[in-house]
C-alpha cells in the first residue's frame, strides 16, 4: 500500500529569522495589556497596561525569534517581540529539505496585524507565491474578495481583529474545502503542499481598543508585534513511499523534531524517495497513489546477480510493449547484455552452473594457431553457448588443435586435404595404404559388422563424455568430401511404412567423431512425435549409424541449421537414432505442416 509518514510540527528544533527583535542594541522600555485583563467587550474596560524592558543580550528580559517555536507546552508565556515603531516585518523558517505542509498555526502576543500575508517557495527561496491574505478589509488592501463573501477566495478578514488584543489566532488550512485533492501525491497536490520555506509578512500594524480611554504611557511603547507561538503542521514528503523520516544534513538531534530525509520502502531511493533504489528500474518510478492506496513499487531489474545497478530505458520499455525496460550496468563475471544474460566475447557459458552463478562463463580455450578469426562475429573465439572454438579449414577438436581426419600439416592456414583415397599421416602428409588404422571387427561366418551404435557393455559413463582425443568434425566446411544418397520424402504409405518411432525440428549445434560411434548434439525446437523415448524442447545428442572416416555424417547433417528429422529409437539405451532410411530435410514450414498432416490422419 502507499505509505504516509506521521504529521508533527515542522517549526520545532528549527529557528525562524526575523527582520527585527526589540532590544537588538539596547534596552528598550515597552507597555502591553496583561491577559487576565483583556476582555473581548471593550466596554467591560481593559484594566492597567504594564510597562516593563527589553533586551535581546539579557536571557532574562529577551523576546528571541527561537521563542516562536520552543516547546509551548513547556514555555507557555515565552514569545518574540519585534522592534518599536516597525509596520513591515517578516518572519521566515528555511526548511533543509522539502516537506509537506497541512496547516500554519500563529498565536499573537500583540493585537494581530490589519494586514498580512503567508507565503511559500518550493524553490529555497528563489521565488515566492501566496498561501493566504489576511486584511480587515480585502478588497482595500489587496483588492481581492473576502472569502467570508466568496467561497475560495485568496483572502480573509476572519483572523483580522484587533480583539482579543492578546493571545488572537490566525489560521491557514491547506487542505480546505475549497482545496479538495484525492490524490496527495498528484502534481496538483504537489504544487498546493510541498514547500522548503515559510514567510509570514506582517503588513500593517493595529492598536487594541483599549487605547483610546486616555493614555498616561507613551503609544509608541505599544507598537510592536509579538508572537506566542508558531506551529507549522506538516510531514516530511516521502511520495508515498516511506512511513518514517530521519535526519538530513545532519541538522541536530531534538526530540519531536520532524526530519526531512524519508526512509523509503517499495525499493525507492532518494531524500524523498523520488527514484527507484539501483537495481530497481525495470519499469518507470511512480509515487505511491494515494487514492486507490496502490504501492507501486519500484521492480527489480533481471541482471542474473552480475550487476549492482540497472537504469531504465524508454525504448526498451516500448519495445517490450510496456513489459520491461531495465538496463543492467557494467555486467560483471565476464557477462554482458540487456539483463547479463550471456557471456562476453572471449568467453562460454557453463552449462553445468545456474546463470547467476560468478563462474557462469568460462574462458575459450582455442588453439591460437588452428582457430579462425573471421568467424561470422570477429569478436567470438569460441561459440558462446558450447565454447567450441571456431577452427580454419582442415583443423578439428574443440579447440581447433589438430587436424580433421584426411587432413595433414597443422599450421597457420589450417590443415591441407590428403591426397589420398585413405587417410594420410597428420605430419607427413604420407598416404596410409594398409588398413593397419582401421577397426577389425571378427566377423563369425553368417555373421554381420557389428552394430557400431551399440556400446559395449563394459564402457564406463565417463568415456561418453567429451575428451580431449574426440574431433568436431562438419560437412558444411568440407562438403566436396561428403557424399551421401539421401531419403526423400514420398508418398503418405511410404511414409507410414516406415514406422518412424520420432519426428522432430531440431538445429544442429555440433558433431563429434566419438572412434566407435558419431554424436550429434541438436537443439529440439518442435517434437511432431516420439516412441518411448523421452525428448524434451532442449539440447541433446542423436545417434547417426551411418559415418565415414572422412569425417562426415550420413544423412548430412550441418551445423546452424534447423532440420525435420524423422528416425528409429533404441529405447534400451534411450538414444535417437538417425540412418540412411531416416528422413532429414532442412526445415521448411511446408514440409512440417505436410509431415503433421501426414501423422494426424494418413498413418492409422
Amino acid at each position: 500500500r502507499s505509505c504516509n509518514p506521521p504529521v508533527g510540527n515542522l517549526a520545532t528544533g528549527r529557528t525562524p529569522v526575523t527582520l527585527t527583535t526589540c532590544g537588538q542594541n539596547s534596552t528598550e522600555l515597552y507597555c502591553f495589556y496583561p491577559d487576565q485583563n483583556l476582555l473581548h467587550q471593550v466596554s467591560h474596560g481593559c484594566g492597567q497596561p504594564r510597562c516593563t524592558k527589553c533586551n535581546a543580550n539579557q536571557p532574562g528580559n529577551s523576546h528571541l525569534p527561537a521563542d516562536m517555536t520552543d516547546n509551548f507546552f513547556a514555555n507557555p508565556i515565552s514569545w518574540w517581540q519585534s522592534a518599536q515603531g516597525v509596520h513591515r516585518e517578516e518572519i521566515r523558517l528555511d526548511f533543509e529539505t522539502e516537506f509537506y505542509l497541512t496547516h500554519v498555526i500563529v498565536v499573537f502576543k500583540s493585537p494581530r496585524p490589519a494586514a498580512m500575508v503567508l507565503e511559500r517557495s518550493q524553490d529555497y527561496g528563489q521565488t515566492w507565491r501566496p498561501y493566504k491574505y489576511f486584511s480587515v478589509n480585502c478588497t482595500a488592501t489587496f483588492g481581492l474578495q473576502d472569502d467570508l463573501i466568496e467561497e475560495g477566495s485568496m483572502c480573509t478578514s476572519r483572523y483580522s481583529d484587533a480583539v482579543p488584543c492578546t493571545r488572537g489566532e490566525v489560521i491557514y488550512r491547506a487542505l480546505s474545502p475549497a482545496n479538495k485533492i484525492e490524490d496527495p501525491y498528484s502534481p496538483e497536490a504537489q504544487d498546493l503542499l510541498k514547500l522548503t520555506n515559510l514567510r509570514l509578512l506582517l503588513l500593517k500594524r493595529q492598536e487594541c481598543p483599549c487605547h483610546g480611554s486616555g493614555l498616561v504611557e507613551k503609544p509608541q511603547r505599544f507598537a510592536h508585534y509579538a508572537i506566542y507561538d508558531l506551529i507549522i503542521r506538516g510531514s516530511c514528503f516521502c511520495n508515498g513511499h516511506a512511513e518514517e523520516c530521519e535526519l538530513a544534513n545532519k541538522t541536530g538531534v531534538m526530540e519531536n523534531v520532524v526530519h526531512g530525509k524519508c526512509v523509503c520502502r517499495h525499493n525507492t531511493a532518494g531524500d524523498h524517495c523520488e527514484k527507484c533504489a539501483p537495481l530497481y528500474n525495470d519499469q518507470p518510478w511512480k509515487p505511491g497513489d494515494g487514492k486507490s492506496g496502490a504501492p507501486n513499487e519500484c521492480r527489480k531489474c533481471r541482471c542474473h546477480n552480475h550487476a549492482d545497478s540497472c537504469h531504465f530505458d524508454l525504448s526498451v520499455w516500448l519495445a517490450s510493449g510496456k513489459q520491461s525496460g531495465g538496463v543492467c550496468d557494467n555486467c560483471k563475471h565476464n557477462t554482458e547484455g540487456r539483463r547479463c544474460q550471456r557471456c562476453k566475447p572471449g568467453y562460454y557459458r557453463d552449462r553445468g552452473k545456474p546463470m547467476s552463478s560468478t563462474e557462469v562463463c568460462k574462458p575459450c580455450a582455442c588453439q591460437p594457431m588452428g582457430s579462425a578469426n573471421a568467424t561470422f562475429s570477429r569478436s567470438w573465439r569460441c561459440h558462446p553457448k558450447t565454447g567450441f572454438c571456431y577452427c580454419k579449414p582442415g583443423v578439428a577438436g574443440p579447440n581447433c588443435d589438430r587436424c580433421l581426419m584426411g587432413y595433414w600439416g597443422f599450421g597457420e592456414n589450417g590443415c591441407r586435404p590428403c591426397d589420398c583415397a585413405r587417410d594420410c599421416d597428420q605430419h607427413t602428409g604420407n598416404c596410409f595404404n594398409g588398413y593397419d588404422n582401421e577397426p577389425f571387427f571378427n566377423i563369425p561366418i553368417g555373421g554381420r559388422i557389428p552394430d557400431l551404435v551399440q556400446t559395449p557393455t563394459n564402457e564406463s559413463e565417463e568415456e561418453w563424455k567429451w575428451n580431449d582425443h574426440e574431433q568436431g568434425f562438419s560437412a558444411l566446411r568440407h562438403p566436396e568430401k561428403c557424399v551421401c544418397k539421401e531419403k526423400v520424402l514420398g508418398s503418405v504409405t511410404d511414409f507410414c511404412q516406415m514406422k518412424y518411432a520420432y519426428v522432430i525440428k531440431a538445429r544442429i549445434l555440433s558433431a563429434h567423431d566419438k572412434g566407435t560411434h558419431a554424436e550429434v548434439v541438436v537443439k529440439v525446437k518442435k517434437v511432431l512425435k516420439s516412441g518411448k523415448v523421452k525428448i524434451a524442447r532442449s539440447n541433446r545428442s542423436i545417434y547417426p549409424e551411418s559415418w565415414t572416416n572422412r569425417g562426415c555424417t550420413c544423412p548430412i547433417l550441418n551445423p546452424g541449421t534447423d532440420y525435420l528429422i524423422a528416425g528409429q529409437e533404441d529405447s534400451r539405451t534411450n538414444k535417437l537414432l538417425v540412418n540412411m532410411n531416416s528422413l532429414v530435410k532442412p526445415w521448411k514450414a511446408y514440409l512440417g505442416k505436410q509431415v503433421s498432416d501426414i501423422l494426424r490422419t494418413g498413418c492409422k
